[in-house]
């Protein structure tokens, strides 16, 4: 069964959602506000997000934005709106589903079952035949989906995993924007902002900065490239 978060400010809408899924075995916590979301997916490991477009504080599009900046949680968007432009923007912003209100719960099982199937078969993926990858003090397990640094562990989500793989099974090559969103992301086109956002919390967790990297290096109107230190920072 699978952790769910609830956003959805509609008091009557809210309680059938979480009476449905937890009738159906599933874990619920549910929140009302964009912001609570937020906080909730910073603290909580999720499978799945169902997220209200029409939220009190920040409209739904933009927290979706804001939730792909810290996680690559699938998230289905549940909206009253039926405008095709406004359905594929947001599936170009990071949505795995969306459905249109009013749906019914045989309905929203269907699509969580369909988001969960996809989303466990690429977390379980794995390169053929691939070995450990060693970059200086890096160490990337593919098949394990288990990344060390130095020999400490890296708590990394499923994308930044990728992205690192990606990144270090190329060591010291440049590669552009638009293969890291075609091979990382899947998305032929999309928001630059996605990357920017990925490699900055992946910098965090290596110990380093834009302003002072170690193993990845932006270069400006280019690409982005991972290569070991040429120096071990001073203790």
């Amino acid at each position: 069964m699978a952790s769910v978060l609830v956003v959805e400010d509609d008091q009557f809408v809210r309680s059938a959602l979480i009476r449905h899924l937890t009738e159906a075995s599933h874990t619920v916590r549910s929140v009302g506000t964009a912001l609570e979301a937020l906080r909730e997916v910073a603290h909580f490991r999720f499978d799945v997000v169902i997220l209200d477009l029409g939220l009190p504080d920040l409209d739904g599009s933009e927290a979706l934005k804001m939730l792909r900046g810290i996680t690559d949680v699938p998230v289905i968007i549940a909206t009253a709106r039926d405008d095709e432009t406004e359905i594929v923007r947001l599936l170009n912003d990071g949505a795995d589903d969306y459905l249109t209100k009013p749906f019914s719960v045989e309905h929203l099982s269907a699509r969580m079952a369909a988001v969960l199937r996809r989303s466990r078969a690429t977390a379980g993926e794995a390169p053929a035949g691939r070995e450990e990858i060693r970059v200086g003090g890096l160490a990337i397990d593919p098949l394990r989906r288990q990344a060390e640094l130095d020999g400490a562990r890296l708590d990394l989500t499923r994308r930044e995993f990728d992205l690192l793989a990606f990144l270090a099974g190329r060591p010291g090559v440049v590669v552009p924007r638009k293969e890291l969103l075609a091979e990382v992301w899947q998305q032929s086109y999309g928001d630059d902002q996605t990357i920017d956002v990925h490699l900055s919390w992946l910098r965090r967790k290596l110990g380093e900065t834009a302003a002072r990297p170690r193993y990845l290096h932006t270069l400006r109107g280019v690409g982005v490239k991972l290569e070991p230190p040429l120096t071990e920072p001073p203790l």
